[in-house]
């Protein structure tokens, strides 16, 4: 008996450490409590035992579809993880028609997968590694083009990206809030502090301007050109759109999709699960003209107020020949304060604008900078971060180039 509750007790455990990889917040007091809610259930029937471990392991709803797939794969058959239907979530848009694997599945089973791979520790000499190989290796991924990544590099492409942090540079509102050594004398709050002593003034209380990052608008090109880089960068505007305020985010091939409330998810799995619901031209063609006209028409009076700095992701191939194109990308300009155009296209050195979108959206932006790696992501996030070039300086100085 007591060889059973052992076996059962490190079965626990493990489970844990699977949940642990798969991305749940599960710890000592996690599993402790989840073997204790065992020893007071029947654990013959399956359904109370999962009830039991949920009720002590999951504090999160959006945990609750992870833990079920975790559930499902270890305790009925660890093995089975390897036949699981793990698609990625943006495969998933591009088949619409398979079946679709329910969001945190490929997680649960990449960490299965590591269980199998660990080698067993008994009797084997410590493990020693060159540090300068392990350096070589993140060095090389920075640089890695995100078309030529593997599955492995794309995984960890993905999560150094939900390392990376867009700290724009402020501006100042019209709104003034108290500081005492803001630069401006209020009266008025002077007078509702003096209410406080009988009506007299002690002291003169001070006001200073509200500074705010401006908000950041990304348009993202998903058509069949852009589909691998759209992929990655989907985790990085997941990434921005959860750790600050006033971003907004849209998609665009065919039509344009608003899916800044599905990035709001701070689960990825979930969040790319709902785009794949509400976004119907993955992988398709592209109509770069009519998605920034629809933008114009419906968004841009909401989200570009105050300065804000648009993203235009795309590298310009137009499946209408650029109809419409130039005279809307020239009012999104207009609209806000930034236009900033990331062409994959870019990294090739002998690159020319001679596609006619090209032609159409280049007098139109402040900047053009490359994004198909690691290493132009963090170029583009220090760029941001930087007090904002004149207008045309940088695509002046692109032209100009050789």
């Amino acid at each position: 008996m007591s060889d059973s509750a052992g076996m059962l007790a490190t079965n626990v455990m493990h489970f844990a450490r699977l949940l642990r990889r798969a991305g749940l917040p599960v710890g000592p007091s996690e599993t402790i409590a989840a073997a204790t809610a065992l020893e007071h259930i029947d654990i013959g029937k399956r359904h109370s035992v999962q009830a039991a471990l949920r009720a002590v392991m999951v504090h999160r709803h959006e945990h609750r579809e992870i833990f079920d797939q975790a559930f499902s794969l270890f305790w009925r058959n660890p093995d089975a993880s390897r036949f699981a239907a793990a698609l990625a979530a943006m495969e998933g848009m591009r088949a619409p028609d398979e079946e679709r694997a329910a969001p945190g599945s490929r997680r649960v089973s990449e960490a299965m997968a590591a269980t199998k791979e660990r080698p067993p520790r008994g009797g084997e000499p410590p493990q020693t590694f060159d540090a300068s190989l392990t350096f070589s290796e993140r060095e090389k991924l920075q640089t890695m083009d995100f078309e030529a990544m593997n599955a492995r590099d794309i995984a960890n492409a993905k999560l150094q990206i939900t390392k990376l942090r867009l700290p724009l540079d402020e501006r100042r509102t019209r709104r003034w809030h108290t500081d005492t050594n803001g630069s401006r004398r209020s009266l008025k709050a002077t007078i509702r502090g003096s209410m406080r002593t009988g009506g007299e003034i002690v002291t003169l209380a001070r006001t200073a301007q509200v500074k705010l990052p401006p908000p950041l608008v990304i348009l993202c090109d998903i058509s069949g050109s852009m589909a691998r880089y759209a992929q990655i960068l989907l985790h990085f505007a997941h990434s921005v759109a959860n750790d600050r305020h006033r971003v907004s985010v849209f998609l665009f091939g065919t039509r344009l999709s608003n899916v800044t409330r599905q990035l709001r998810d701070r689960d990825p799995e979930v969040a790319f699960q709902m785009i794949a619901d509400i976004v119907p031209d993955w992988s398709g063609g592209t109509r770069i003209g009519e998605a920034l006209a629809s933008f114009n028409r419906q968004w841009s009076r909401r989200v570009l107020g105050q300065g804000a700095v648009v993203l235009l992701v795309t590298d310009g191939l137009d499946r209408d020949a650029a109809q419409g194109l130039e005279d809307n990308i020239a009012r999104l300009h207009r609209s806000c304060r930034r236009l900033i155009w990331l062409n994959p296209l870019l990294r090739w050195d002998g690159f020319s604008p001679k596609t006619q979108g090209a032609k159409a959206m280049l007098p139109h932006v402040d900047e053009f900078r490359p994004v198909h790696n690691l290493a132009s992501l963090q170029s583009l996030i220090e760029s941001l971060s930087a007090p904002a070039p004149p207008r045309g300086s940088a695509i002046n100085a692109w032209k100009e180039t050789p």
